[in-house]
């Protein structure tokens, strides 16, 4: 390797170390109290060489949005080849809520924030959201499908991938914040919380199924 791309190559590791060093204390103290200077502190390096790979703390949190996009249309792009739409769909819903689950620092980023927007209107000419909309029109191409199934009849594709959007997001939003939980153990329901995000969600499957 010559010496321009060992520069190169250092360059891309050390923005992923300050990305994942975000990450890190963002899980650990919310995005308040993550900053610039605490970010730096935790890689060793001072304030200034941050900002010569980010132009401010959103911008850091713009590039933590764009990883959790990727690792999310990684774990959507395999259910492509599932042939029943219905079946994709359902295995859609599943994923993006495990995804969620599994993942909550990148999913608050990429769904519960609105720093990364901000940093998309003040810094992005074009203003689009194309992490967002890539994985949306699969979403929407698997609702056409199912129309062509017989499902969602006489309705507006885009309105039905919102609509199933809106709810898996609920659900997942409901779960990570452990509101969830807390209802069912108020109101006593006779749930096994390991099994909890299953039950509902089979009941959301069963109201999609209604709309054939």
């Amino acid at each position: 390797m010559n010496t321009k791309s060992k520069k190169e190559q250092h360059k891309v590791d050390l923005r992923q170390v300050i990305i994942e060093a975000a990450k890190k204390l963002f899980s650990e103290d919310g995005y308040q109290a993550t900053s610039i200077r605490r970010i730096a502190k935790a890689i060793g390096y001072s304030p200034t060489t941050i900002y010569l790979y980010f132009k401010d703390k959103n911008d850091i949190f713009y590039a933590l949005h764009q990883a959790g996009f990727i690792m999310l249309r990684n774990r959507f792009l395999p259910l492509a080849v599932v042939e029943d739409p219905f079946e994709r769909l359902k295995a859609l819903g599943k994923n993006y809520i495990d995804f969620a689950v599994q993942n909550p620092e990148y999913y608050a980023v990429m769904f519960l924030m609105s720093e990364p927007f901000q940093y998309l209107e003040n810094h992005c000419v074009d203003q689009d959201w194309p992490e967002g909309e890539r994985v949306f029109e699969f979403l929407e191409g698997t609702i056409q499908e199912c129309q062509g199934k017989g499902y969602f009849k006489d309705q507006a594709y885009e309105m039905v991938a919102l609509q199933a959007w809106s709810s898996v997001h609920g659900l997942a939003t409901l779960a990570i914040t452990k509101h969830l939980l807390k209802i069912v153990d108020i109101k006593e329901m006779p749930v096994v919380p390991e099994q909890l995000l299953d039950a509902i969600f089979d009941v959301y499957v069963s109201f999609l199924e209604g709309k054939k």
